[in-house]
């Protein structure tokens, strides 16, 4: 057989399966870990291509596993050599259970990539990203109060990440888990995206792609006044969220500015951040143990 012919025939079956449509890899968190930056870092690779939408959820029950497969197939477009979309609510246990058994079920050998944070900056940001959003309204003292006797406190059970590790080697190789930090990304671009890619078996020719080194942080977030916020709840502004992610970031900016004020990054009160440290400390050791990096770079 020619090598003609044996390229054709290669060519084929790629086409053949990416009918399915369905994704190679999934970035599964962690939240305010820097998963919209590595989102767009992939998106720029030309044999990757994201999902249009970042977060599509569909893996948890309460969200978009009711749409079906074939919603989830539709997601996925172009002519890549691998597909992958980012949802770091998929890393959310206790609180949503059941993401790794529903994915597995789907794409069985999927590669996944935990992206990590200083747990307690993590918990920071993840308050004041909420706090912009006006879905949160106590101080966050008040938000981390109950924190030691309720194993689902939003931002406390998100950095136990040995924990939320645990959910998915009951169904997947360790060997598929790509584990990467936020401070790797930020400090070190190239040489973390060369082996991301390497993990994603695309070329890791990082001259190949053409970014912009970006990072979002939380220091940027403003909160609604009051007027903001009635005028967020116009009928006409709903249609600012079908535009695409970009584009409506700058629409935001431009409408909201001058009806918000800037949302400082709050000081954790002593005792507070050493009861967290404290109670983070097992699950953080298990996680050292296991992936054998030492994350020397985080406060704990």
């Amino acid at each position: 057989m020619t090598k003609a012919m044996n390229k054709l025939i290669q060519n084929l079956s790629i086409k053949k399966s990416r009918k399915q449509n369905l994704p190679d890899f999934i970035i599964i968190g962690g939240m305010k870990c820097g998963t919209t930056s590595l989102h767009y870092y992939l998106n720029c690779h030309p044999e990757i291509s994201m999902s249009q939408e970042k977060e599509l959820n569909f893996f948890i029950e309460e969200r978009n596993w009711y749409r079906g497969v074939e919603w989830y197939k539709s997601q996925f477009k172009g002519n890549a050599k691998v597909y992958g979309e980012t949802s770091p609510n998929y890393t959310y246990y206790p609180n949503w259970q059941g993401v790794p058994e529903r994915l597995y079920s789907i794409i069985p050998h999927a590669k996944l990539i935990y992206i990590l944070r200083d747990p307690i900056e993590r918990i920071i940001s993840n308050y004041v990203h909420r706090y912009a959003c006006r879905r949160e309204h106590k101080t966050i003292t008040e938000a981390l109060i109950d924190f030691q006797d309720n194993p689902h406190n939003f931002y406390v059970c998100r950095s136990r990440y040995y924990l939320q590790l645990e959910q998915y080697l009951r169904y997947f190789s360790f060997s598929n888990i790509l584990i990467l930090t936020t401070e790797e990304l930020a400090n070190h671009t190239k040489k973390t995206l060369q082996t991301i890619f390497s993990f994603l078996g695309v070329s890791n020719n990082i001259n190949i792609i053409n970014y912009q080194k970006k990072l979002h942080k939380s220091i940027y977030k403003r909160r609604n006044t009051n007027l903001g916020n009635a005028l967020a709840q116009l009928p006409i502004m709903t249609q600012i969220n079908h535009l695409p992610p970009s584009l409506r970031y700058h629409v935001n900016k431009l409408i909201y500015f001058p009806f918000s004020t800037a949302v400082q990054k709050p000081k954790l009160e002593p005792d507070l951040r050493i009861k967290l440290i404290n109670y983070l400390k097992e699950d953080i050791d298990c996680l050292r143990k296991h992936t054998g990096k030492s994350f020397n770079e985080w406060s704990m």
